[in-house]
C-alpha cells in the first residue's frame, strides 16, 4: 500500500503521512495473524500457529487485500483488538473463515436436540442474515433467540460461540451479545 503526503499546516512546509489502511494477514479459519502486514511484516506467517491453516492478505475472490489495521499519522492505539472482518470490503464476498463458520453452525443445527425438522430448517435458512446487516437481519435473529431457547442449553451454547465472531451488529445487539 502506498502512502501518500500532504501538507501538515498550510504555514509550515512540514510533510505529514495521511491516514490508511494496512493490509491485514488472517488465516482460513478466522486468527488474525498480522493486522498490519506493511508496517510489521515480520510478524507474517504462511500458516496459523493456532490451527494451522494457511493464511491470506488477499481475498480469493477478487485479489484485492484484506483491509487491516488502520493507521492515522501522530496516533499510537495501544490494547485494541482487530477482528478478522467477516466479508471482503471490495467485493462483498464472504471470506473463507465466514462461510466455515456458516458451515459448522448449519451442520449444528442439525445436531441440536428440542427442536423440530421444520425448526431446524428455518434455523438454518436465518444463519446468513444474522452475519449481515440486513432488513431480514432482525427477523432472523428473534427467530435464532426463539428457537434456541427450545433447544438444548449445551448445543445452543456452541451454537453461538460458533457465530459470535461473525455476527452482524445487529445480530449481537438483538441477541444481547457484547
Amino acid at each position: 500500500m502506498e502512502r501518500f503526503v500532504e501538507s501538515f499546516n498550510p504555514w509550515s512546509d512540514e510533510p505529514r503521512e495521511t491516514s490508511w489502511h494496512d493490509v491485514a494477514q488472517i488465516c482460513l479459519n478466522g486468527h488474525v495473524v498480522n493486522r498490519a502486514t506493511k508496517q510489521s511484516p515480520q510478524l507474517s506467517k504462511k500458516f496459523c500457529s493456532l490451527c494451522g491453516a494457511p493464511t491470506l492478505t488477499h481475498c480469493e475472490r477478487c485479489k484485492n487485500e484484506i483491509q487491516g489495521e488502520y493507521h492515522m499519522p501522530g496516533i499510537v492505539a495501544i490494547g485494541f483488538s482487530f477482528p478478522a472482518p467477516p466479508f471482503c470490503s471490495h467485493c462483498g464476498a464472504p471470506f473463507p473463515w465466514t462461510e466455515a463458520k456458516l458451515q459448522a453452525a448449519r451442520d449444528l443445527t442439525q445436531e441440536l436436540d428440542g427442536l423440530t425438522p421444520t425448526e431446524k430448517e428455518a434455523l438454518s435458512k436465518s444463519l446468513d442474515d444474522l452475519v449481515k446487516d440486513t432488513p431480514q437481519t432482525q427477523v432472523a435473529a428473534t427467530r435464532f433467540k426463539k428457537l434456541l431457547s427450545k433447544a438444548s442449553k449445551e448445543g445452543g451454547a456452541a451454537l453461538r460461540e460458533i457465530l459470535v465472531s461473525v455476527l452482524s451488529e445487529t445480530a449481537k445487539k438483538t441477541l444481547g451479545l457484547p
